[in-house]
This record gives structure tokens, C-alpha cells and sequence, in this order.
């Protein structure tokens, strides 16, 4: 019989672009929910203007994701969406590029997680330094 848990971390971006790791939030959820049974960790921003990657941080690739969005999404004029900071539209215009959501194999209690790879928040929108993230698990 599966079970099925969920619960909302409270995250802070701060005021610039952010690729927050949210790979110990997870593994510390699934020490209290998954007790050491397999499943699947879904990892959810309800926001308009945040994203969830899989990807490898602290080697520089985090920084170039941010780089690669500021190339695709300038920060400019060119949004139909106005409101908030200058260039607000094209935050809003990220989840299409970097979806709201992963979902996670979970073996052993455990994310199965290639070696580099984390779970990492991605926020763009300087206007909203306050995050919430869902993990939901189902084992």
C-alpha cells in the first residue's frame, strides 16, 4: 500500500538571482517520511517566476545557468508583463525553460541523484525573495 506525505519549506532568495541547493531539505525530509522504503520525491515552487533543475552547484555551472538565462531572458523592455523591477516579464517567462517541478527516484530511503547532480531551487525574480517549495513524497 502507498503512502503519501507532503510538506512546504519556507525558502529565502534574497534580492538577486539565485540557484538555492535544496538537495539536504529533501534528503531531511526523506529521513522523516520515507523510512528507508523506496518511492518518488516530487519537488514543487508554486510560484510564477521560479523553476526547480537538477544540476550540478559549487563547480560553476550553477553561475552558468544564470548567465545562460540572462542571455535567453534579458532583464529589458522587451515584456509585454511590466510590473515590478525592469525586465520583471521575462521572470515569468522561465518556468517554460526551467519547469516548477522534478521529480526524484527515492531508493533506500534516499535520492537517487547521480553523483553531481543536486536539487537546486532557481529564482530569477528579485521582487520576491521569499520562496515556498513542496516536497511531496510517494512510497
Amino acid at each position: 500500500m502507498s503512502t503519501f506525505r507532503t510538506h512546504t519549506i519556507s525558502v529565502t532568495t534574497g534580492s538577486t538571482e539565485t540557484v538555492a541547493d535544496l538537495t539536504a531539505d529533501c534528503e531531511a525530509y526523506l529521513r522523516e517520511v520515507a523510512d528507508g522504503g523506496d518511492g518518488l520525491l516530487n519537488v514543487f515552487v508554486p510560484h510564477a517566476t521560479a523553476g526547480i533543475a537538477i544540476l550540478e552547484t559549487g563547480a560553476g555551472s550553477d553561475t552558468d545557468l544564470l548567465s545562460a538565462l540572462r542571455d535567453l531572458l534579458p532583464a529589458d523592455d522587451r515584456w509585454r508583463h511590466r510590473h515590478g523591477s525592469p525586465g520583471h516579464g521575462r521572470d515569468h517567462v522561465l518556468p517554460a525553460f526551467v519547469p516548477p517541478h522534478a521529480t526524484i527516484p527515492v531508493i533506500g530511503g534516499g535520492l537517487a541523484l547521480g553523483t553531481w547532480q543536486s536539487v537546486c531551487l532557481v529564482d530569477t525574480n528579485r521582487d520576491n525573495p521569499d520562496r515556498q517549495v513542496r516536497l511531496s513524497f510517494l512510497g
